[in-house]
């Protein structure tokens, strides 16, 4: 298969800072879109991955799956998008299409894997692929989405990621007018599910450890925060919840959180990967027919249907822009959290 060689940023091992590489794209099969990235968002995913934090990393990792762009050119069985058209690529780049879960538009659960924006294995180049810090990408139009014209185009990036992963939640459990929702974490996934639920209408509360991020929320459009290590408080909102999406990163006791959700609630873990420390109580679910659940991103439709949403109700991401020699800085800050409330990349940085 021919290729074509464009700019990239990646890792070349666990302990190397990324750098400028050359990576090959693919030439446009008849179905595949070619994207000038304007903008790629940084996630935490990124970063996990270009270290090897979850094993299983390949190298060189380039990182990014939160692409806007421009199409420049298209596949000859393209019916989809034409050139000039703004379009957008999040964290899958194919799936089998065959198994039940893809047959639902559920591709982020495919029963024979989806294909990574990133370190996932390349079928048409071999390898592994590579991710959107780089200058163009090469997908099948299916797994390529449109951008509302109306949005800043930088902001949008992490609606690809972020947005969707708490989207998907939101919608799967049914929030809209009337919801009462709760969001744990006010971070690059808890500020987007603060604004994508009250969108839909609910009642959105933060709860937080420290009262330092409340005007933060309020501006986000939360109703209400609780401080979560205040027990006063904790109690003063038991059983009100129908949803709690529970941003968190990181291993922590989700039990006080349980113990406010309404009878039948869910509390979402969306942010967290490993086992749950200290244990489940068990007790108040039972008591309450209350849930502890989680979800990953959500499939193309749901995905196309989020940015469309936004697209209506100018609802993008809080974002700092950065040039791509700035990604290992960034890297670091992220770590320390020190970003309000996720970085993206200028693109143009690169050429």
């Amino acid at each position: 298969m021919s290729t074509i060689t464009v700019k990239a940023y990646g890792a070349e091992s666990t302990t190397a800072d990324l750098i400028e590489m050359n990576i090959e794209r693919r030439e446009t099969t008849p179905k595949d879109i070619e994207i000038e990235i304007l903008y790629c968002g940084v996630c935490h995913s990124d970063l996990h991955t270009a270290r090897n934090d979850w094993g299983g990393s390949m190298y060189p990792v380039v990182p990014g799956h939160e692409i806007v762009g421009r199409i420049t050119n298209v596949g000859s069985e393209v019916s989809k998008f034409k050139v000039g058209d703004l379009a957008a690529v999040g964290c899958m780049v194919d799936s089998c299409g065959t198994c039940d879960s893809c047959k639902k538009d559920l591709e982020q659960y495919c029963l024979n894997g989806f294909t990574g924006t990133y370190n996932g294995k390349d079928k048409h180049l071999g390898g592994h692929t590579f991710g959107g810090y780089s200058e163009k990408v090469v997908v099948d139009e299916s797994f390529v989405l449109r951008v509302p014209e109306n949005l800043d185009l930088a902001a949008v990036a992490p609606l690809l990621c972020a947005g969707i992963t708490t989207w998907s939640p939101l919608r799967h459990w049914n929030v809209g007018p009337g919801s009462k929702v709760a969001v744990v974490g006010l971070g690059g996934l808890g500020h987007m599910a603060i604004k994508l639920a009250k969108g839909l209408g609910a009642e959105v509360t933060l709860f937080s450890r420290t009262p330092g991020k409340t005007d933060d929320a309020k501006q986000l459009g939360a109703d209400d925060v609780v401080i979560s290590t205040d027990d006063d408080h904790m109690n003063s909102v038991k059983g009100k919840f129908d949803v709690i999406i529970d941003t968190v990163p990181y291993v922590h006791d989700v039990n006080p959180y349980v113990a406010t959700l309404n009878i039948s609630g869910t509390l979402v873990l969306v942010g967290y990967l490993g086992g749950l420390e200290p244990i489940l109580n068990t007790v108040p679910m039972i008591m309450g027919r209350r849930s502890v659940a989680a979800s990953l991103i959500g499939g193309i439709a749901e995905t196309q249907e989020m940015l469309d949403f936004c697209g209506e109700h100018n609802i993008v991401s809080e974002i700092e822009i950065i040039k791509m020699q700035e990604i290992n800085e960034a890297y670091e800050r992220m770590l320390k959290s020190d970003v309000r409330y996720r970085f993206v990349i200028d693109m143009k940085s690169l050429s």
